[in-house]
């Protein structure tokens, strides 16, 4: 018993190490995550997972995956039950950019290098810092940008222009099987699908690879075994 006790304990103190190691690394998204992070962070679960068999012995070691998740999941569940916990284990966003000045002294202390902005407000199309008005790096790593009013792209809206509802398409048919729920969903029924079917000169649903039903009635259709003329080549 005491074998267990020792399992669950050590399992416990290299969760703990491992939340604060990552919490002292910073924020980062895994495409920003360079090689050298990509070692440290093996060589740190290397260096604990062999700390825990070297400490515990014979079958009790097997209960070292089973208390990690049970800490992980019991963190979760503090996170979304406690604010200050998730402020302490998740961060806080953070202002990086304020009416297009960098705040240095926050991204210093968030770790976060220029290059790294740049790339990010470059995924946003943002070319110009100057057209900032505020960005906001968030506890995840992600990168949150305004922009000044006058760089905002014109939308209907502003046009005083009414639009038609858009919506989301409903999937009809996947892989050949028809999804008879969603056409009752949508007060529809068999009749009605093969009747579609055959206005596009298609008599056996297996051909479909999928059929999505658009908000104004529409069915968007591509059949299995379709390909065009030309495939487009995004490598050089």
């Amino acid at each position: 018993m005491a074998e267990y006790i020792e399992a669950a304990w050590t399992t416990i103190i290299i969760f703990i190490l491992l939340v604060i190691l990552t919490r002292l690394v910073g924020r980062k998204l895994l495409a920003q995550v360079t090689f050298f992070d990509f070692v440290t962070g093996v060589t740190i679960g290397t260096i604990a997972g062999a700390y825990v068999v070297n400490e515990v012995r014979g079958n009790a070691v097997l209960l070292s995956p089973v208390v990690l998740v049970l800490c992980t999941l019991g963190l979760g569940y503090l996170t979304v039950k406690s604010l200050k916990i998730r402020k302490l284990v998740k961060g806080e966003p953070v202002v990086v950019i304020q009416n297009g000045k960098i705040l240095e002294d926050n991204m210093f202390k968030s770790r976060y290098t220029l290059d790294a902005l740049e790339m990010q407000l470059r995924e946003k199309d943002v070319f110009d810092i100057n057209e900032v008005e505020f960005a906001v790096l968030e506890s995840d790593g992600e990168l949150s940008v305004l922009k000044k009013s006058q760089y905002n792209s014109i939308t209907p809206n502003d046009l005083g222009l009414d639009t038609d509802y858009k919506g989301l398409a409903t999937e009809i048919i996947k892989d050949g099987e028809v999804l008879e729920q969603n056409l009752k969903q949508n007060n529809l029924d068999f009749n009605w699908l093969y009747q579609e079917l055959n206005n596009q000169g298609i008599d056996d649903v297996s051909r479909v690879m999928l059929a999505t039903l658009n908000t104004d009635g529409s069915l968007y259709l591509d059949l299995k075994d379709e390909t065009p003329d030309y495939t487009q080549k995004v490598e050089d």
